[in-house]
């Protein structure tokens, strides 16, 4: 993306996307990776190390955070870790959905869309 915005990879935007959608705002490693799989219907999966990989630098990046883990009820796990997006996560997140928007409107400009069969 230009103007020095961090470049995203389908990781990570499917990784900030996984969290803008994550109960509370928040959602831990398996979570993430079992949204890109469902939402994807199976296409795109993340594994473990692109997961964790992808995850640290969009921290380093200052677009997710550690979360502490709130849940109350449910036992704690200290093995699991929480992430959440920070303000300019989403902001990053949001322009880069924009952008993708753009593409797939003149992708269906140029035919290369089904179309939705009439019932």
């Amino acid at each position: 993306m230009a103007g020095g915005n961090p470049q995203l990879t389908p990781a990570a935007f499917q990784t900030l996307l996984a969290l803008a959608n994550g109960r509370g705002g928040r959602a831990h490693g398996y979570a993430i990776m079992g949204f890109v799989d469902t939402v994807s219907g199976g296409a795109a999966q993340l594994g473990p190390g692109t997961l964790y990989r992808t995850l640290a630098r969009l921290v380093a990046d200052g677009l997710v955070e550690e979360a502490q883990d709130e849940s109350e009820d449910q036992p704690h796990d200290s093995r699991r870790r929480y992430y959440r997006l920070t303000p300019a996560g989403r902001e990053v997140a949001a322009r880069e959905a924009e952008f993708l928007s753009r593409l797939v409107a003149v992708a269906g400009q140029a035919g290369l869309l089904k179309r939705a069969e009439s019932a």
